[in-house]
């Protein structure tokens, strides 16, 4: 009796120790870039509990319910996609706003390694809970919100050149109570000479200690963009769109397209903390102003899509092919990654994300860098033919793999 409790002694302690020891998921072989962490490397990755447990040159794949091998592939923390457009709705007339030319997220998201992504602006505080409800609670993605300043949100037309629905104490209120949710607040396609929208999105800002977007809109003259970075912004404040030129002259450039260099001021601005967005967009990007701004080492601080029908379908496609372009154009793949990763994370407050230390949340994306002929052209047909172009292998939202486009995992997830 003695020897069968001594049996039975060793093979509960075997079978603990093997239990503590096992991971969820171990990802091979893959090539690390952890901007946060300095880690550009071949290194392993385990998971375990929806958290990074370990991160190292080799971690035992025995010790794993499930093994992905990366090798070949480049391992990073799961995409951040600060402007998109996702309040998607059955409203004919609601544009971004519960409307019929946002997107589900969970249908654009996972598949180009995106793990979080931000609504910008389609929600203002009167629609902001149908968006809770609709879109950010049953969506598998991480949703966000950039509240807009208009309480009707982004329904396009009258609704947002309409200065008396801009209310930043009701603004700032909801904001405040959905704080989970919401990191900011947006201004976005005003049309006039008043800087009425600006300032309310900023007085939000500042009762609600949270950053602003501001997508410019436009007009004639336009307002200039000196005024707008260093006497209505603060540091931390977000520019969309920062590579645009929109006909008629209607908004200011941040490259001189007759010199092809970046204004002194914008460099100012940088310096003072505004943060530059890519914002692509349908109609947002144009290669005249990116291509002199990259050369010049004026990067982008985040890229983003401005994802919605529009865009997804005209030159922007997705997030992969933004950072695709943005390597063409010259900026190294670390650079890429941090202003797709560590750096939006930190621009919306949420520092929880875009890294893998450990004991971070397993939001991770897989990458490949295809060789080949690409062609990246804009909005004005403008084309660079590329040699290089990243792909999703897969993506692992909260330690489960969400994702897999060539079944990399072993075994494969099926649900």
């Amino acid at each position: 009796m003695q020897k069968l409790y001594s049996l039975l002694a060793v093979l509960f302690f075997l079978g603990s120790a093997a239990s503590a020891q096992t991971y969820s998921i171990v990802i091979k072989g893959g090539h690390l870039i952890d901007p946060k962490n300095n880690i550009n490397a071949v290194m392993d990755v385990a998971i375990t509990d929806g958290k990074i447990v370990q991160v190292a040159r080799t971690i035992d794949a025995k010790q794993a319910k499930q093994v992905v091998d990366a090798k070949g592939l480049y391992v990073t923390p799961g995409l951040i996609d600060i402007h998109g457009h996702v309040f998607a709705g059955t409203e004919p007339d609601h544009y971004l706003s519960n409307g019929l030319v946002a997107v589900s997220p969970d249908g654009f998201t996972f598949r180009v390694g995106v793990t979080t992504i931000v609504d910008a602006g389609g929600a203002g505080w009167k629609s902001f809970e149908t968006f809770k409800t609709n879109v950010i609670l049953p969506s598998k993605t991480r949703v966000l919100a950039f509240l807009n300043i208009v309480g009707e949100g982004m329904r396009g037309g009258r609704f947002e050149q309409d200065t008396t629905d801009m209310d930043p104490k009701m603004a700032a209120k909801v904001a405040l109570e959905n704080r989970n949710d919401v990191v900011g607040f947006k201004v976005a396609h005003f049309q006039g000479p008043s800087w009425a929208p600006v300032d309310h999105a900023v007085e939000a800002g500042k009762l609600a200690s949270m950053p602003v977007m501001i997508d410019f809109g436009g007009n004639t003259p336009p307002l200039p963009l000196n005024d707008l970075f260093l006497k209505h912004l603060r540091s931390g404040d977000i520019y969309t769109h920062a590579y645009t030129l929109l006909e008629g002259n209607v908004r200011e450039t941040i490259v001189d397209e007759a010199t092809k260099t970046v204004k002194p001021f914008v460099w100012e601005a940088r310096k003072k903390g505004i943060v530059f967005d890519v914002g692509y967009g349908g109609a947002s990007f144009n290669f005249s102003q990116a291509m002199p701004a990259v050369k010049s080492g004026f990067y982008p601080t985040t890229i983003s899509t401005d994802l919605h029908t529009g865009s997804m379908n005209g030159s922007m496609k997705d997030i992969l092919s933004i950072m695709s372009k943005f390597l063409v154009m010259g900026m190294d793949l670390p650079s890429v990654i941090k202003a797709s990763t560590w750096t939006p994370a930190q621009v919306i407050n949420r520092e929880n994300l875009g890294h893998l230390s450990v004991g971070a949340i397993a939001d991770v994306a897989i990458l490949s860098l295809r060789n080949g002929t690409f062609g990246f052209y804009d909005k004005t047909g403008y084309k660079l033919t590329g040699k290089q172009k990243l792909e999703c292998e897969m993506t692992i939202k909260g330690g489960r793999v969400v994702y897999d486009l060539n079944g990399i995992a072993n075994p494969i997830s099926t649900r």
